[in-house]
Protein backbone atom coordinates (compact mmCIF):
# COMPACT_ATOMS: atom_id res chain seq x y z
CA UNK A 1 0.00 0.00 0.00
CA UNK A 2 1.12 3.72 -1.12
CA UNK A 3 2.23 5.48 1.71
CA UNK A 4 0.82 8.60 0.64
CA UNK A 5 -2.74 9.32 1.48
CA UNK A 6 -2.92 12.92 0.93
CA UNK A 7 -4.00 12.19 -2.27
CA UNK A 8 -7.27 14.08 -3.50
CA UNK A 9 -7.91 12.83 -6.83
CA UNK A 10 -6.50 9.86 -8.85
CA UNK A 11 -7.15 10.33 -13.08
CA UNK A 12 -6.69 7.34 -15.04
CA UNK A 13 -5.59 8.22 -18.40
CA UNK A 14 -3.94 11.64 -19.83
CA UNK A 15 -5.60 12.22 -23.15
CA UNK A 16 -8.06 15.67 -23.35
CA UNK A 17 -10.48 14.52 -20.98
CA UNK A 18 -8.15 13.21 -18.43
CA UNK A 19 -5.84 16.28 -18.69
CA UNK A 20 -8.22 18.71 -18.27
CA UNK A 21 -10.47 17.51 -15.31
CA UNK A 22 -7.04 17.40 -13.60
CA UNK A 23 -5.61 20.53 -14.39
CA UNK A 24 -8.93 21.94 -13.52
CA UNK A 25 -8.95 20.54 -9.79
CA UNK A 26 -5.63 21.48 -8.88
CA UNK A 27 -6.39 24.58 -10.23
CA UNK A 28 -8.92 24.36 -6.91
CA UNK A 29 -6.23 23.02 -4.73
CA UNK A 30 -6.72 19.79 -4.73
CA UNK A 31 -3.80 17.18 -4.92
CA UNK A 32 -4.17 14.97 -8.12
CA UNK A 33 -2.01 12.56 -9.29
CA UNK A 34 -2.38 11.23 -12.89
CA UNK A 35 -1.60 8.22 -14.56
CA UNK A 36 -1.45 7.48 -18.65
CA UNK A 37 -0.13 4.41 -19.35
CA UNK A 38 1.18 5.32 -22.75
CA UNK A 39 4.68 7.40 -23.38
CA UNK A 40 3.84 10.70 -25.51
CA UNK A 41 3.68 12.02 -28.01
CA UNK A 42 1.18 8.82 -29.14
CA UNK A 43 -0.93 8.53 -32.29
CA UNK A 44 -4.52 9.00 -31.89
CA UNK A 45 -7.85 10.09 -34.56
CA UNK A 46 -10.29 13.01 -33.44
CA UNK A 47 -7.87 15.81 -34.88
CA UNK A 48 -10.51 18.50 -35.84
CA UNK A 49 -11.87 20.60 -32.93
CA UNK A 50 -14.83 22.77 -32.92
CA UNK A 51 -15.44 26.02 -31.31
CA UNK A 52 -17.18 26.05 -27.72
CA UNK A 53 -13.66 24.05 -26.65
CA UNK A 54 -12.52 27.79 -26.46
CA UNK A 55 -14.27 28.38 -23.17
CA UNK A 56 -12.51 25.33 -21.74
CA UNK A 57 -9.09 26.50 -23.04
CA UNK A 58 -9.54 29.25 -21.56
CA UNK A 59 -10.21 27.84 -18.15
CA UNK A 60 -7.12 25.65 -18.82
CA UNK A 61 -4.77 28.06 -19.46
CA UNK A 62 -4.29 26.56 -22.74
CA UNK A 63 -5.53 29.33 -25.31
CA UNK A 64 -1.92 31.20 -25.27
CA UNK A 65 -0.39 27.59 -26.27
CA UNK A 66 -2.98 26.87 -28.85
CA UNK A 67 -2.89 30.73 -30.39
CA UNK A 68 0.96 29.89 -30.61
CA UNK A 69 0.84 26.55 -32.04
CA UNK A 70 1.56 25.88 -35.74
CA UNK A 71 -2.04 24.15 -35.95
CA UNK A 72 -4.45 24.83 -39.01
CA UNK A 73 -7.11 27.67 -37.58
CA UNK A 74 -10.41 26.59 -38.82
CA UNK A 75 -13.39 28.90 -39.45
CA UNK A 76 -16.42 27.08 -40.93
CA UNK A 77 -17.67 23.67 -42.42
CA UNK A 78 -18.31 22.85 -45.96
CA UNK A 79 -20.86 20.00 -46.98
CA UNK A 80 -20.57 18.10 -50.31
CA UNK A 81 -23.80 16.29 -51.09
CA UNK A 82 -24.24 13.25 -53.13
CA UNK A 83 -24.37 14.90 -56.11
CA UNK A 84 -21.47 16.71 -55.59
CA UNK A 85 -22.96 19.91 -54.83
CA UNK A 86 -21.00 21.91 -52.44
CA UNK A 87 -22.87 24.29 -50.00
CA UNK A 88 -22.13 27.45 -48.90
CA UNK A 89 -19.67 27.84 -45.72
CA UNK A 90 -21.03 27.90 -42.21
CA UNK A 91 -18.76 30.33 -40.73
CA UNK A 92 -18.49 30.40 -37.35
CA UNK A 93 -17.67 33.79 -36.16
CA UNK A 94 -21.08 35.10 -38.53
CA UNK A 95 -22.87 34.24 -35.75
CA UNK A 96 -20.83 35.03 -33.11
CA UNK A 97 -18.09 37.02 -33.93
CA UNK A 98 -14.74 37.53 -31.90
CA UNK A 99 -12.55 34.92 -31.84
CA UNK A 100 -14.10 32.30 -29.80
CA UNK A 101 -15.60 31.26 -33.10
CA UNK A 102 -12.31 30.46 -34.44
CA UNK A 103 -10.82 27.25 -33.86
CA UNK A 104 -8.03 24.32 -35.05
CA UNK A 105 -7.54 21.35 -36.68
CA UNK A 106 -4.63 18.99 -34.46
CA UNK A 107 -2.36 16.50 -34.74
CA UNK A 108 -3.16 14.43 -31.53
CA UNK A 109 0.20 13.50 -30.77
CA UNK A 110 1.23 17.25 -30.21
CA UNK A 111 -1.86 18.68 -28.94
CA UNK A 112 -2.55 15.67 -26.02
CA UNK A 113 0.89 16.33 -25.58
CA UNK A 114 0.53 19.79 -25.27
CA UNK A 115 -2.42 19.12 -23.15
CA UNK A 116 -0.69 17.15 -20.65
CA UNK A 117 2.48 19.53 -20.17
CA UNK A 118 -0.07 21.81 -19.50
CA UNK A 119 -1.44 19.97 -16.59
CA UNK A 120 1.76 19.17 -15.11
CA UNK A 121 2.65 23.07 -15.15
CA UNK A 122 -0.41 23.42 -13.01
CA UNK A 123 0.81 21.06 -10.50
CA UNK A 124 -0.78 17.96 -11.28
CA UNK A 125 1.55 14.82 -10.58
CA UNK A 126 1.72 13.08 -14.22
CA UNK A 127 3.00 9.20 -14.25
CA UNK A 128 3.84 7.87 -17.30
CA UNK A 129 3.95 5.35 -18.29
CA UNK A 130 1.86 4.16 -16.06
CA UNK A 131 -0.44 1.42 -16.02
CA UNK A 132 -3.40 1.24 -13.81
CA UNK A 133 -4.37 -2.49 -13.27
CA UNK A 134 -7.82 -2.15 -11.53
CA UNK A 135 -9.85 0.31 -9.02
CA UNK A 136 -9.61 -0.36 -5.52
CA UNK A 137 -13.18 -0.62 -3.74
CA UNK A 138 -14.51 -0.63 -0.11
CA UNK A 139 -17.85 -1.71 -0.46
CA UNK A 140 -19.51 0.14 -3.33
CA UNK A 141 -17.39 3.25 -2.75
CA UNK A 142 -13.65 3.46 -5.32
CA UNK A 143 -10.84 4.65 -2.60
CA UNK A 144 -7.86 4.08 -4.81
CA UNK A 145 -5.89 2.29 -7.88
CA UNK A 146 -3.69 -0.86 -8.32
CA UNK A 147 -0.88 0.22 -10.26
CA UNK A 148 1.48 -1.80 -12.17
CA UNK A 149 5.41 -0.97 -10.70
CA UNK A 150 8.40 -0.37 -13.26
CA UNK A 151 10.39 -3.36 -13.09
CA UNK A 152 7.53 -5.60 -12.07
CA UNK A 153 4.99 -5.53 -9.04
CA UNK A 154 2.36 -3.55 -8.01
CA UNK A 155 1.31 -1.04 -5.99
CA UNK A 156 -2.58 0.77 -4.38
CA UNK A 157 -2.58 3.56 -3.96
CA UNK A 158 -5.73 5.58 -2.36
CA UNK A 159 -7.53 8.52 -2.97
CA UNK A 160 -10.55 9.96 -2.17
CA UNK A 161 -11.91 9.77 -5.81
CA UNK A 162 -10.88 8.23 -8.95
CA UNK A 163 -11.43 9.30 -12.64
CA UNK A 164 -11.82 7.14 -14.82
CA UNK A 165 -10.60 9.05 -18.11
CA UNK A 166 -9.04 5.78 -19.67
CA UNK A 167 -10.61 5.84 -23.28
CA UNK A 168 -12.45 3.32 -24.89
CA UNK A 169 -10.89 0.74 -22.81
CA UNK A 170 -12.97 1.65 -20.33
CA UNK A 171 -11.86 0.50 -16.86
CA UNK A 172 -15.11 1.26 -14.51
CA UNK A 173 -18.13 1.31 -17.39
CA UNK A 174 -16.68 -2.45 -18.16
CA UNK A 175 -16.69 -3.68 -14.33
CA UNK A 176 -20.07 -2.33 -13.88
CA UNK A 177 -21.77 -3.27 -17.33
CA UNK A 178 -22.50 0.03 -17.55
CA UNK A 179 -22.46 0.41 -21.19
CA UNK A 180 -25.64 1.44 -23.18
CA UNK A 181 -24.94 0.61 -27.35
CA UNK A 182 -27.09 3.05 -29.69
CA UNK A 183 -29.84 1.61 -31.31
CA UNK A 184 -28.99 3.63 -34.74
CA UNK A 185 -25.42 4.46 -34.50
CA UNK A 186 -23.21 1.25 -35.70
CA UNK A 187 -20.58 2.63 -37.88
CA UNK A 188 -16.82 1.89 -38.95
CA UNK A 189 -14.10 3.93 -40.19
CA UNK A 190 -11.45 3.61 -43.04
CA UNK A 191 -8.89 6.25 -42.78
CA UNK A 192 -5.39 7.59 -43.93
CA UNK A 193 -3.00 11.04 -45.04
CA UNK A 194 -2.78 12.47 -47.99
CA UNK A 195 0.33 14.51 -48.63
CA UNK A 196 0.00 17.73 -50.73
CA UNK A 197 -3.75 17.26 -51.54
CA UNK A 198 -5.94 19.72 -52.03
CA UNK A 199 -7.00 22.89 -50.11
CA UNK A 200 -9.02 26.69 -50.18
CA UNK A 201 -6.75 29.65 -49.43
CA UNK A 202 -7.63 32.15 -47.04
CA UNK A 203 -10.12 31.56 -44.69
CA UNK A 204 -11.42 28.53 -46.24
CA UNK A 205 -8.12 26.59 -45.66
CA UNK A 206 -8.69 25.30 -42.77
CA UNK A 207 -12.17 24.24 -43.65
CA UNK A 208 -13.40 20.87 -42.44
CA UNK A 209 -15.26 19.26 -44.93
CA UNK A 210 -18.16 16.54 -44.99
CA UNK A 211 -18.67 15.34 -48.04
CA UNK A 212 -21.38 12.43 -48.80
CA UNK A 213 -20.58 9.35 -50.64
CA UNK A 214 -22.41 8.85 -54.07
CA UNK A 215 -24.10 5.94 -52.98
CA UNK A 216 -25.40 7.89 -49.62
CA UNK A 217 -24.02 4.54 -47.58
CA UNK A 218 -21.45 7.23 -45.89
CA UNK A 219 -19.75 10.18 -46.35
CA UNK A 220 -15.66 11.20 -45.74
CA UNK A 221 -14.20 13.50 -43.44
CA UNK A 222 -11.39 15.48 -45.15
CA UNK A 223 -9.65 17.50 -42.58
CA UNK A 224 -6.37 20.13 -43.56
CA UNK A 225 -3.14 19.57 -41.36
CA UNK A 226 -0.37 21.76 -40.70
CA UNK A 227 2.28 19.43 -41.62
CA UNK A 228 0.68 19.52 -45.46
CA UNK A 229 -1.43 16.29 -45.38
CA UNK A 230 -5.22 15.95 -45.36
CA UNK A 231 -6.76 13.46 -42.57
CA UNK A 232 -9.42 11.45 -45.30
CA UNK A 233 -11.31 8.88 -43.94
CA UNK A 234 -14.70 6.93 -44.79
CA UNK A 235 -17.46 6.39 -42.72
CA UNK A 236 -20.38 4.18 -43.33
CA UNK A 237 -22.04 1.15 -41.86
CA UNK A 238 -20.04 -1.28 -40.28
CA UNK A 239 -21.64 -4.06 -42.00
CA UNK A 240 -21.43 -2.12 -45.25
CA UNK A 241 -17.51 -1.31 -45.14
CA UNK A 242 -15.88 -4.23 -43.80
CA UNK A 243 -18.21 -7.77 -44.34
CA UNK A 244 -17.72 -8.87 -47.45
CA UNK A 245 -14.94 -7.14 -48.63
CA UNK A 246 -11.24 -6.59 -48.90
CA UNK A 247 -8.89 -5.38 -46.67
CA UNK A 248 -8.53 -1.58 -45.72
CA UNK A 249 -6.60 -0.51 -48.46
CA UNK A 250 -8.83 -2.53 -50.94
CA UNK A 251 -12.34 -0.91 -49.30
CA UNK A 252 -11.06 2.87 -49.21
CA UNK A 253 -9.96 2.73 -52.46
CA UNK A 254 -13.22 1.35 -53.91
CA UNK A 255 -14.79 4.12 -52.31
CA UNK A 256 -12.44 6.81 -53.15
CA UNK A 257 -12.64 5.72 -56.83
CA UNK A 258 -16.48 5.91 -56.67
CA UNK A 259 -16.32 9.81 -55.13
CA UNK A 260 -15.33 12.10 -57.76
CA UNK A 261 -15.03 14.92 -55.18
CA UNK A 262 -12.49 13.18 -52.95
CA UNK A 263 -10.73 11.94 -56.56
CA UNK A 264 -10.54 15.86 -57.59
CA UNK A 265 -9.17 16.45 -54.30
CA UNK A 266 -6.25 13.86 -53.79
CA UNK A 267 -5.48 14.12 -57.37
CA UNK A 268 -2.47 17.19 -56.49
CA UNK A 269 -0.94 14.85 -53.60
CA UNK A 270 0.03 11.37 -52.84
CA UNK A 271 -0.70 9.01 -49.74
CA UNK A 272 1.88 8.90 -46.81
CA UNK A 273 1.58 6.16 -44.09
CA UNK A 274 -0.80 3.30 -43.87
CA UNK A 275 -4.52 2.89 -43.26
CA UNK A 276 -6.00 2.85 -40.14
CA UNK A 277 -9.62 0.97 -39.16
CA UNK A 278 -11.78 1.06 -36.27
CA UNK A 279 -14.97 0.51 -35.14
CA UNK A 280 -17.20 3.53 -34.22
CA UNK A 281 -20.05 1.89 -32.33
CA UNK A 282 -21.58 4.83 -30.34
CA UNK A 283 -22.06 4.13 -26.45
CA UNK A 284 -22.74 5.59 -23.56
CA UNK A 285 -22.74 4.65 -19.33
CA UNK A 286 -25.78 4.07 -17.64
CA UNK A 287 -23.63 6.47 -15.20
CA UNK A 288 -21.55 9.03 -15.09
CA UNK A 289 -20.79 8.33 -11.20
CA UNK A 290 -20.64 6.88 -8.36
CA UNK A 291 -19.23 7.08 -4.58
CA UNK A 292 -15.78 7.99 -4.84
CA UNK A 293 -15.67 7.54 -8.91
CA UNK A 294 -16.26 9.63 -12.07
CA UNK A 295 -16.37 8.54 -15.80
CA UNK A 296 -15.44 11.45 -18.55
CA UNK A 297 -13.88 11.25 -21.99
CA UNK A 298 -14.56 8.30 -23.84
CA UNK A 299 -15.07 6.35 -20.71
CA UNK A 300 -18.06 7.65 -20.54
CA UNK A 301 -19.62 7.19 -24.36
CA UNK A 302 -18.44 7.85 -28.00
CA UNK A 303 -21.06 9.72 -30.25
CA UNK A 304 -19.98 10.03 -34.12
CA UNK A 305 -17.03 11.42 -35.27
CA UNK A 306 -19.77 13.22 -37.86
CA UNK A 307 -19.95 17.02 -36.55
CA UNK A 308 -15.93 16.74 -34.86
CA UNK A 309 -17.77 16.51 -31.55
CA UNK A 310 -15.10 14.16 -29.46
CA UNK A 311 -12.39 16.68 -28.09
CA UNK A 312 -15.38 18.78 -27.20
CA UNK A 313 -17.47 16.15 -25.22
CA UNK A 314 -13.97 15.21 -23.70
CA UNK A 315 -13.30 18.54 -22.78
CA UNK A 316 -16.73 19.57 -21.58
CA UNK A 317 -17.33 16.20 -19.18
CA UNK A 318 -13.81 17.21 -17.89
CA UNK A 319 -14.37 20.43 -17.16
CA UNK A 320 -18.09 19.67 -15.80
CA UNK A 321 -16.61 16.69 -13.82
CA UNK A 322 -13.76 18.55 -12.21
CA UNK A 323 -16.59 21.23 -10.28
CA UNK A 324 -18.61 18.67 -8.83
CA UNK A 325 -15.57 16.64 -7.71
CA UNK A 326 -14.27 19.98 -6.51
CA UNK A 327 -16.71 21.03 -4.77
CA UNK A 328 -17.48 17.31 -3.04
CA UNK A 329 -14.40 17.75 -1.59
CA UNK A 330 -14.41 21.38 -0.17
CA UNK A 331 -18.16 19.91 1.63
CA UNK A 332 -16.91 16.13 2.67
CA UNK A 333 -19.23 14.97 0.07
CA UNK A 334 -17.51 12.28 -2.96
CA UNK A 335 -21.25 10.48 -3.01
CA UNK A 336 -22.39 9.86 -6.57
CA UNK A 337 -25.17 12.14 -6.12
CA UNK A 338 -22.56 15.01 -6.24
CA UNK A 339 -19.99 13.53 -8.03
CA UNK A 340 -22.66 12.71 -10.79
CA UNK A 341 -24.57 16.24 -10.60
CA UNK A 342 -23.00 16.97 -14.46
CA UNK A 343 -24.59 14.14 -16.04
CA UNK A 344 -28.19 15.11 -16.65
CA UNK A 345 -27.09 18.59 -18.26
CA UNK A 346 -24.18 16.44 -20.08
CA UNK A 347 -26.61 13.99 -21.43
CA UNK A 348 -28.91 16.41 -22.53
CA UNK A 349 -26.18 18.15 -24.75
CA UNK A 350 -24.86 14.81 -26.07
CA UNK A 351 -28.56 14.05 -26.84
CA UNK A 352 -28.84 17.30 -29.26
CA UNK A 353 -25.61 16.61 -31.11
CA UNK A 354 -26.83 13.03 -31.60
CA UNK A 355 -29.76 14.47 -32.92
CA UNK A 356 -28.25 16.24 -35.40
CA UNK A 357 -25.66 13.59 -36.52
CA UNK A 358 -28.97 10.90 -36.82
CA UNK A 359 -31.01 13.60 -38.98
CA UNK A 360 -27.94 13.80 -41.33
CA UNK A 361 -27.80 10.15 -41.93
CA UNK A 362 -31.56 9.99 -42.85
CA UNK A 363 -31.13 12.59 -45.11
CA UNK A 364 -31.15 16.09 -43.83
CA UNK A 365 -30.17 18.55 -46.00
CA UNK A 366 -28.46 22.09 -44.49
CA UNK A 367 -29.03 23.51 -47.45
CA UNK A 368 -32.68 22.66 -47.52
CA UNK A 369 -33.42 23.43 -44.44
CA UNK A 370 -31.62 27.22 -43.94
CA UNK A 371 -33.36 27.66 -47.85
CA UNK A 372 -36.88 27.43 -45.82
CA UNK A 373 -35.84 28.52 -42.82
CA UNK A 374 -33.42 31.40 -43.12
CA UNK A 375 -33.48 32.82 -39.80
CA UNK A 376 -32.68 29.34 -38.06
CA UNK A 377 -29.09 28.86 -39.96
CA UNK A 378 -28.20 30.80 -36.68
CA UNK A 379 -29.43 28.15 -34.51
CA UNK A 380 -27.80 25.40 -36.93
CA UNK A 381 -24.63 26.71 -36.82
CA UNK A 382 -24.52 26.95 -32.72
CA UNK A 383 -25.22 22.80 -33.08
CA UNK A 384 -22.00 22.89 -35.45
CA UNK A 385 -19.90 24.78 -32.83
CA UNK A 386 -20.95 22.61 -30.04
CA UNK A 387 -23.19 25.05 -28.58
CA UNK A 388 -25.13 22.11 -26.92
CA UNK A 389 -25.94 22.72 -23.29
CA UNK A 390 -28.00 25.49 -23.46
CA UNK A 391 -32.34 25.23 -24.63
CA UNK A 392 -32.08 27.85 -27.04
CA UNK A 393 -31.17 25.81 -30.11
CA UNK A 394 -34.18 23.34 -29.34
CA UNK A 395 -35.84 25.68 -31.60
CA UNK A 396 -34.75 23.85 -34.56
CA UNK A 397 -36.41 20.10 -34.21
CA UNK A 398 -40.12 21.65 -35.05
CA UNK A 399 -39.21 23.27 -38.26
CA UNK A 400 -36.78 19.81 -38.89
CA UNK A 401 -39.57 17.95 -38.61
CA UNK A 402 -42.23 20.03 -40.58
CA UNK A 403 -39.84 18.52 -43.69
CA UNK A 404 -40.26 14.95 -42.97
CA UNK A 405 -41.52 12.95 -45.46
CA UNK A 406 -44.99 11.76 -44.63
CA UNK A 407 -43.64 8.12 -43.98
CA UNK A 408 -40.53 9.13 -41.44
CA UNK A 409 -40.67 7.99 -38.19
CA UNK A 410 -39.14 9.25 -34.88
CA UNK A 411 -35.58 9.07 -34.55
CA UNK A 412 -35.02 6.30 -32.05
CA UNK A 413 -33.78 7.49 -28.46
CA UNK A 414 -31.28 5.40 -26.34
CA UNK A 415 -32.12 2.33 -25.21
CA UNK A 416 -31.16 -0.75 -22.80
CA UNK A 417 -30.26 -3.57 -24.66
CA UNK A 418 -27.24 -6.05 -26.09
CA UNK A 419 -24.60 -5.21 -28.11
CA UNK A 420 -25.09 -5.51 -32.23
CA UNK A 421 -24.69 -9.04 -33.14
CA UNK A 422 -21.93 -8.73 -35.09
CA UNK A 423 -20.22 -6.55 -31.94
CA UNK A 424 -17.64 -9.64 -31.94
CA UNK A 425 -16.89 -9.00 -35.21
CA UNK A 426 -16.05 -5.17 -34.48
CA UNK A 427 -13.57 -6.33 -31.36
CA UNK A 428 -11.56 -8.37 -34.12
CA UNK A 429 -10.60 -5.07 -35.53
CA UNK A 430 -9.96 -3.29 -32.51
CA UNK A 431 -6.34 -5.39 -31.74
CA UNK A 432 -4.34 -3.93 -28.70
CA UNK A 433 -1.73 -2.25 -30.75
CA UNK A 434 -4.84 -0.15 -32.51
CA UNK A 435 -3.94 3.63 -31.86
CA UNK A 436 -7.58 4.17 -31.04
CA UNK A 437 -7.37 2.17 -27.70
Amino acid sequence: MSTDSTLDVIVIGGGPAGSTVSTLLAQRGAKVRLYERDTFPRFHIGESLIPETYWVFKRLNMLPKMKASAFVKKYSVQFVNAQGKLSAPFYFDENKPGERSQTWQVIRSEFDTMMLDNAREHGVDVRQPARVLEVLFEGDRAVGVKVQKEGGGSEEVRAKVVVDASGQSTMLQNKFKLRLWDPILNKGAIWTYWEGAYRDAGKDEGATVVIQTPNKQGWWWYIPQHDNTVSIGVVAPFDYLFKGRGGHEQVFNEEKDACPEVIKRLSTGQRRGGYYATKDYSYRSSKVAGDGWVLIGDAFGFLDPLYSSGVLLALKSGELAADAIADGLAAGDTSATQLGRWGERFNKGVDRMRRLVCEYYDGFSFGRFVKTYPHLKGKVTDLLIGDLFDDHVDEVWGPLESLYPPDKTAIPTWKDGTPPDDVNKVNELYLPEDPMR
